[in-house]
């Protein structure tokens, strides 16, 4: 495997690692970078291709679990084994529970499973990630129009069960391709009270569990496609999506209080607008 096959490796790591969390549709990206450019399908074929793209999500996930390391180990009740300082301050009742994490995971969860396969013949294409990127940015606006002047809820640990379930509940509408995962628990977590950094990292802490789970399945049955031949060209993607990933989320995190979701929604209409003319006009 030469040289320029490994650089897109590492392109689409870096496309999946940048726009895998933030509200802009990783989905969206990759239509453009590989589909269109790149065509990762052509040298390793379709199956093989599909495989690729699952495995450099897992390079993402793996950010999101190195960056919240200290949220996890306290999630499942580790810290007596590893020892070091709990994520929160708060007293150990009060803190994010495990059961409030599950509750968010269970509307898109359960969904998801039911209309995977409906999904996958229907849905993947060009078309269905225009809407998605317009919807999903129409709800961003909505949701940074109509939030309260005072979010109620400025930590992850003050977080309610009901609030939990009402963000996995919108997490749903991320199952249509193009709408983003981040962008509607984002939206739905802001829409309900909570300010847009701790919508963010309630965000992240979802995604690990139902990610890694979607990922874990789509490998396992696209597993016969995965060749010797293409191990560097997957172990270069996932380094890369690792790596760009820990670079994305750390500036996202640090700057989603202060411009809020509008920027990123006028950044998906964009987007929207070149898929169309792309792929339409």
């Amino acid at each position: 495997m030469d040289f320029f096959t490994i650089l897109k490796a590492i392109i689409l790591g870096l496309v999946e690692g940048m726009t895998e969390f933030a509200p802009v549709s990783s989905t969206g990206h990759m239509v453009i970078v590989d589909d269109l450019w790149l065509r990762s399908d052509e040298f390793l074929g379709k199956y093989a291709a599909n495989t690729f793209k699952v495995v450099i999500q897992l390079g993402s996930i793996l950010a999101v679990v190195v960056m919240f390391r200290n949220r996890f180990i306290d999630l499942l009740g580790l810290r007596r084994f590893v020892g070091g300082k709990a994520a929160s301050s708060a007293p150990a009742g009060e803190r994010l529970k495990l059961a409030q994490v599950i509750v968010g995971l269970i509307p898109a969860g359960v969904l998801g499973v039911l209309t995977e396969d409906y999904i996958d013949e229907h849905l993947f294409s060009a078309e269905t990630v225009l809407i998605g990127l317009v919807l999903g940015a129409v709800l961003m606006i909505i949701a940074d129009r109509f939030r309260p002047k005072r979010p109620k809820t400025e930590t992850l640990d003050q977080i309610t069960y009901k609030q939990a379930l009402i963000v996995g509940l919108i997490q749903c509408f991320s199952l249509w391709p193009g709408f983003s995962r981040s962008g509607a628990t984002i939206s739905g977590g802001v829409l309900i009270g909570m300010n847009h950094r701790t919508a963010a990292d309630f965000t992240f802490i979802m995604a690990v569990p139902i990610m890694a789970g979607a990922s874990l399945i789509s490998l396992v049955k696209n597993l016969e496609y995965f060749t010797v031949d293409a191990i560097p060209f997957f172990i270069a993607g996932f380094v890369s999506a690792f790596v760009f990933a820990m670079i994305s989320i750390r500036f996202f995190l640090k700057l989603i209080n202060r411009v809020k979701l509008v920027p990123f929604a006028i950044y998906r209409l964009v987007l929207a607008a070149v898929i169309y003319f792309v792929f339409f006009f």
